[in-house]
């Protein structure tokens, strides 16, 4: 499995949309993006690399590999 772009492997936490609002209030788009960090976990035994949020691997969520194992894409 390829890695995800902007979206946890864990929680499926993914990019918010809305608007910055000035002083003036004027309205423009923007995006919040997650928090994600390349993290090597283990699933069936096999070490890959997914993409987790801060709060996934914080809360203990996300089980990680050891050291040293070489990851299969």
């Amino acid at each position: 499995m390829a890695i995800s772009r902007n979206r946890c492997y864990v929680c499926d936490k993914g990019v918010s949309f809305g608007n910055n609002v000035s002083h003036a209030n004027n309205k423009t788009r923007r995006t919040w993006k997650p928090n994600l960090q390349v993290v090597r976990i283990l699933q069936e035994g096999k070490t890959i690399k997914v993409k987790a949020c801060t709060r996934c691997l914080a809360a203990g969520k996300v089980r990680r590999a050891p050291r040293g194992q070489v990851a299969v894409a």
